[in-house]
């Protein structure tokens, strides 16, 4: 299935103008890179879409060690995207998704955007990428975690006064910036030598 060129998100480092449709992603349309566009487009890797078909039957290609099995394959932000090198998929202070070489080949960063209390009493931790754990460590939604390529926790990094955090919604979209305080479900940023004061959900603690 495509997607017409103009209807993707403003977020995809690809010409507005071009062949009339492009590959739609199979999930979060947009918040995501389909596989095809990071390979073809962004690491110019290969020319074609076969090209890339190529490279997944020949296991080149995998997503938080996990096998591609499909060129519409979605590379959520954050995720681990292993190619020619391990690439972890960010955002540019322009709002565009970027490929960035990865300084950890072996774990993702999460945020935490639900709990949800399942069988035995245990915790689900609901992701935003769609992905989700069990786990027993105190958590809080909004916080951040490092999960290794078998989801177990590697870091926990509370969404706190103090901590680096990145904007992935809204007018400040991929700027970077550091807590100076919090009240319900308000956060203030101070970005370069400004603060301001945005919704909790905008912001991943990294």
């Amino acid at each position: 299935m495509h997607l017409k060129r103009q209807e993707t998100t403003t977020k995809l480092p690809i010409p507005r103008k071009g062949t009339k449709y492009v590959a739609r992603a199979l999930s979060h349309l947009n918040n995501s890179v389909p596989v095809v566009i990071a390979v073809r487009d962004m690491l110019k890797m290969a020319r074609t879409t076969a090209d890339v078909k190529k490279m997944i039957h020949q296991k080149l290609l995998k997503i938080n060690g996990r096998n591609v099995r499909d060129h519409r394959e979605s590379i959520k932000l954050f995720n681990l995207f292993e190619a020619d090198k391990h690439y972890i998929l960010s955002l540019l202070p322009t709002g565009k998704f970027s490929l960035e070489h990865a300084k950890e080949k072996d774990s993702r960063l999460c945020k935490v955007i639900n709990k949800t209390l399942v069988k035995n009493n245990s915790i689900q931790l609901n992701f935003h990428d769609g992905s989700n754990i069990l786990s027993k460590t105190p958590i809080s939604v909004g916080d951040s975690l490092y999960l290794d390529l078998s989801s177990k926790i590697k870091k926990h990094l509370p969404l706190e006064k103090g901590k680096e955090v990145m904007i992935i919604k809204g007018k400040y979209l991929g700027l970077k910036g550091k807590v100076e305080s919090l009240e319900n479900n308000k956060i203030t940023i101070k970005i370069n030598d400004r603060s301001t004061t945005i919704s909790k959900q905008q912001v991943v603690a990294i």
